[in-house]
């Protein structure tokens, strides 16, 4: 189920974020993630941390992406990592064209 979810979930030209509330790396990527523009619909926080199966998706993002950690960033179906990541995307001016090429920004 965990695997369909996340499946589910990052189909199509949208950014999601797999997240845990009390997660400072979490706030980090939000916040970065909130200088940007994004069309209606285009970016999406899924909060794990209340959810039954929390165990077996984050043992999915260790299969899927080489790690367990929150957040799991996805820009369309490729994981960039989680927030330390985000920023260093953000930083370096790579983080716009990756957004502009799945057309997620107004």
């Amino acid at each position: 189920m965990a695997q369909q979810f996340v499946q589910a979930a990052i189909k199509g030209d949208k950014v999601v974020l797999f997240v845990k509330p009390t997660c400072s790396f979490c706030v980090t990527a939000k916040e970065v993630l909130s200088k940007y523009k994004f069309k209606p619909g285009h970016l999406e926080s899924i909060d794990i941390s209340g959810r039954a199966d929390m165990e077996d998706l984050q043992q999915y993002f260790l299969e899927l992406t080489g790690a367990r950690t929150v957040p799991r960033v996805f820009i369309g179906e490729e994981c960039i990592g989680g927030g330390s990541d985000v920023a260093a995307l953000h930083k370096s001016g790579k983080l716009e064209g990756m957004l502009q090429t799945i057309g997620a920004l107004m």
